[in-house]
């Protein structure tokens, strides 16, 4: 029987059994591992425990560096039924995007070069054309995310002045971010008018005075009044704003540049549509129903773009090559919509339809079953939604699993153990049972794949 003297040292580990973990890891790193090994095992032996050997310890080792090493940032499978999913990323780019992104990271780029001139050039340009073309704008600029957007804006063609907004538009989105705040933040007075459920053009007019700044019209993509309403349309309200001599600022949030009607989806109002509408300026974001990276687009008349470009907060929201070469390989897709279903992998899944989940269901339904010896499977219907704000009372008919178990927390059991995987399965809970929504499953062998893992 060993005893604590037969422990060997850190230097014979790495001279030994322990020199492929320095080799991988770097000796520094696997130096500090081993001797967290040997204290364990020092403490586990005072305490009756048995003394290991060498590979013992280099196991024990490796066991810490390998969980080390795994990033934080890990793909996980999105079974949740909300395509658009915040906490899980969003949009999932085109390979397009992808290629282009990697292309940029690889090698040095014109990014603020002038390949014709020589001289300096503006990181814009590279997608400036491309948003105008698509929107219908005189001009554009691109900052890291749309709530960057309406920051800036705000500070550059409103700060020290007022902003009017009717109360039914004063919304909050995820992580708390509230329009009121943002104007605050902005150095900009927030003025409200009409009620929260009606607000008339009499109120905008009402509003106007000397020290009005800008009037705001903010797109409810995160909730729904409904009942007793009026609202004033944006073609109304930009004549209203053209009176008054201020622009008129519509936030859409989660902005698309394609009619979602042709695929039968539920109609959303398009950039080239609020900017047609009389719009001065037009915010919108990237990586919700455009279906590219996180970004904030900012289109609308050019000499109020060339005032947001000077503003120095510009400087501080833009963005890098990465993302800039992403944004551009994303926008020239939409030049062929005929094929944006196949290539742009947000609206593929937005257009799955409902026979084809529940084919897939079906599928998977034996074999997952014999993976979850201790639960009960079922295929069921299911209500997907696009999520991110997008359209937040419609839904979309999909299906998928039910799994559900023995004891009331079957399912917050089961639900951590498939969190636990080495791809994460993220599913959510119902009626007593785990559902995994199959919406956004790229192919069996994805879910199958993960399964398998112990």
């Amino acid at each position: 029987m060993r005893a604590l003297r037969d422990l060997p040292s850190v230097d014979r580990l790495l001279a030994g059994p322990g020199a492929a973990l320095a080799e991988r890891f770097g000796r520094v790193t696997a130096t500090d591992a081993l001797r967290q090994a040997l204290a364990a095992a020092r403490t586990a032996a005072k305490d009756g425990g048995e003394v290991p050997d060498a590979d013992t310890l280099v196991a024990a080792a490796a066991r810490q560096l390998e969980a080390g090493s795994e990033s934080a940032l890990r793909p996980v499978l999105n079974l949740t039924g909300t395509v658009l999913h915040t906490n899980l990323g969003r949009a999932l780019l085109a390979e397009a995007a992808i290629e282009a992104a990697a292309e940029a990271m690889r090698h040095p780029a014109a990014l603020e070069y002038d390949l014709t001139t020589g001289a300096r050039g503006e990181r814009d340009d590279h997608v400036r054309a491309l948003i105008c073309e698509l929107t219908g704008a005189e001009a554009a600029t691109v900052v890291n995310n749309n709530a960057a957007a309406v920051l800036l804006v705000l500070n550059a063609l409103a700060e020290g002045r007022e902003a009017v907004v009717s109360r039914g538009e004063l919304v909050e989105i995820g992580g708390a971010f509230r329009i009121p705040d943002i104007m605050a933040r902005a150095g900009v007075r927030l003025v409200e008018v009409g009620t929260t459920n009606r607000t008339h053009p009499r109120d905008y007019r009402g509003a106007v005075t000397d020290r009005t700044g800008l009037m705001m019209k903010v797109h409810p993509s995160n909730y729904r009044i409904e009942g007793f309403t009026a609202a004033v349309s944006a073609p109304e309200l930009a004549a209203i704003a053209t009176d008054a001599g201020v622009p008129l600022m519509n936030d859409l949030g989660s902005g698309t540049l394609v009619d979602m009607t042709r695929w039968g989806l539920p109609a959303e109002p398009t950039v080239r549509q609020a900017v047609a509408e009389g719009a001065d300026i037009v915010t919108f974001s990237g990586d919700k129903l455009l279906g590219g990276p996180q970004a904030g687009f900012i289109v609308g008349r050019a000499d109020l773009i060339a005032r947001i470009n000077r503003n120095p907060l510009k400087r501080a929201l833009r963005l890098d090559k990465i993302r800039l070469a992403a944004i551009e390989a994303t926008l020239r897709l939409y030049r062929d919509p005929d094929r944006l279903t196949e290539r742009l992998p947000t609206l593929r899944m937005l257009t799955r339809s409902r026979d084809d989940i529940a084919a897939q269901a079906a599928r998977l339904l034996a074999p997952v079953a014999a993976m979850l010896p201790d639960y009960t499977v079922q295929v069921i219907d299911c209500a997907s939604q696009i999520g991110s704000g997008a359209l937040p009372v419609e839904t979309l008919p999909s299906a998928g699993l039910a799994i559900s178990g023995q004891g009331g927390d079957a399912p917050e059991r089961l639900a951590a153990r498939l969190r636990a995987l080495p791809v994460p399965v993220i599913g959510r809970i119902r009626d007593g049972a785990l559902i995994l929504d199959l919406r956004c499953l790229p192919n069996d062998g994805a879910l199958l794949g993960s399964l398998s893992h112990p």
